[in-house]
């Protein structure tokens, strides 16, 4: 599958790091800092065309999570083709800087499937966890 991505400028091309990566990254086109408990929102520049029955989900790149409490997620459906924007969250106790080019997050695409739901009663089977929520699988 090809998408089309359109860069404003300063906007870098999204990229994988390994040929068998899933997501690929992305970068931020201005420097800016996160405060400890804050969010920054980053305009990537990039749009891309994706397909009917697909979206790109935003996920956090693993290293700035791990070691530096910084979390990104978001949906991007397709139709939508203005800029992606990425929002960024400073879960730490210490200010993080980032500076033109680094990586602030990855996109995956997924395929979705066509789905419609339809209002019912109950539920024709059961399983077994049924309404159990969180904690249910123990510690």
């Amino acid at each position: 599958m090809e998408i089309k991505v359109v860069l404003k400028d300063g906007a870098f091309m999204p990229e994988k790091a390994h040929k068998e990566d899933a997501g690929f990254d992305l970068r931020t086109p201005i420097g800016f800092s996160i405060e400890p408990g804050k969010s920054f929102v980053v305009d990537t520049g990039i749009c891309l065309e994706i397909p009917e029955h697909y979206a790109g989900v935003l996920i956090s790149k693993s290293g700035l999570n791990v070691k530096h409490g910084l979390l990104s997620t978001g949906l991007i459906d397709a139709g939508y083709q203005g800029s992606i924007t990425v929002k960024i969250y400073n879960h730490s106790d210490k200010t993080y800087e980032f500076k033109i080019g680094d990586k602030i997050s990855q996109i995956v695409i997924i395929p979705i499937p066509e789905v419609e739901l339809e209002k019912v009663e109950k539920f024709n089977t059961t399983t077994d966890r049924g309404n159990n929520g969180f904690g249910s699988s123990g510690k």
